[in-house]
């Protein structure tokens, strides 16, 4: 039994004709017929059945066929690594973030990259949480960031930092003393803020679903008067006074250099949450991936210790050779100043 054989047995079982699966391979059939044979006769027993219907797998056929794709995956992965060893880092690598992490990670990170390794061709995703751990779960990208993920065993989750939800008003409407960092010096509680006029996602995202599980483990109960499931539109319309929100300072960090918004510190109890890198291992992840995942961790501890992003890091930093911070920007510059 060899390869070759293998993937011959798996195109007849996939194609159901032996003339079909000729034609798709470019081999003869009575050569496709030849080789099923010597495979029957290697293994001892009957895999196929033929009939004017077509071509059906017996028992033992549909167990080869699982082994057999198998085989060939592995064999697949296998040549794609050690190419992959021996070649220059290359190639696209896709990375999927949430709104709030987007806004604060992708330029740095899409920078880094291009000035690090310029034949590595990043493709970084902006979308709901519910949809970068669809992405991850069907295997259709490499990384994703995730928030608290309760139900995920599939899943590779490295965490990255713990940071604070902060209820967000608009700047202007807010009665208290506000600091320089645009943060509201004196915390409100929990039943505070449910008290007010939110403004959220849907139930469906992530920091919704959080929200309202905080809320509901303290028997309280959010006042949502508006369901928007884009960042920015809920930025605007907290900025504008229709409403409150509860973001992460992350997704708000460019509206408080502007004075627009202020983050009020919330109490008894604090909403905090876990922020993972995610990949899924049925995957395989090559090297040009693995070196996008080595700056997007240190690039995250850079901008929480310049305090970019406010959390607490929960996973040691790899420090890369060069590192383009948001503090390139000139914006950044004079704020860090």
């Amino acid at each position: 039994m060899d390869i070759r054989q293998l993937r011959y047995f798996v195109a007849i079982a996939d194609q159901h004709s032996m003339s079909l699966a000729s034609g798709k391979l470019g081999v003869a059939q009575p050569s496709l017929s030849h080789h099923v044979m010597r495979l029957e006769e290697e293994l001892g027993v009957q895999l196929l059945v033929r009939s004017t219907r077509g071509v059906t797998l017996t028992e033992s056929g549909e167990r080869l066929y699982t082994h057999a794709l198998a085989v060939i995956k592995a064999v697949e992965v296998a040549v794609a690594d050690l190419r992959d060893q021996s070649s220059e880092l290359s190639g696209p690598v896709s990375f999927a973030f949430p709104s709030s992490v987007s806004n604060v990670l992708t330029v740095p990170l899409s920078e880094t990259v291009r000035n690090e390794f310029p034949k590595i061709v990043l493709r970084a995703m902006d979308a709901m949480s519910g949809h970068v751990q669809a992405w991850l779960t069907e295997g259709s990208i490499d990384f994703g960031i995730l928030y608290d993920v309760h139900c995920a065993p599939h899943l590779d989750l490295r965490p990255l930092l713990i940071e604070d939800l902060f209820l967000v008003a608009a700047s202007d409407s807010w009665k208290g003393e506000i600091g320089k960092n645009g943060i509201a010096n004196a915390p409100v509680s929990l039943r505070e803020c449910c008290g007010l006029g939110l403004i959220l996602p849907h139930r469906a995202h992530g920091l919704r679903e959080m929200a309202e599980r905080v809320a509901d483990a303290h028997s309280l109960h959010l006042d949502v008067v508006m369901e928007m499931d884009s960042l920015s539109r809920i930025k605007t319309l907290v900025s504008r006074g229709s409403g409150y929100s509860l973001l992460a300072h992350a997704a708000v960090h460019e509206e408080l250099e502007r004075g627009e918004l202020v983050l009020v510190p919330i109490r008894d109890p604090a909403m905090r949450r876990t922020v993972y890198l995610a990949s899924n291992p049925a995957r395989p992840i090559k090297r040009a991936a693995r070196e996008v995942e080595r700056l997007a961790v240190s690039i995250v501890a850079e901008l929480v210790r310049k305090g970019y992003w406010l959390g607490e890091l929960a996973t040691p930093p790899i420090v890369p050779a060069k590192v383009i911070p948001l503090a390139t920007a000139p914006r950044a510059r004079k704020a860090a100043e």
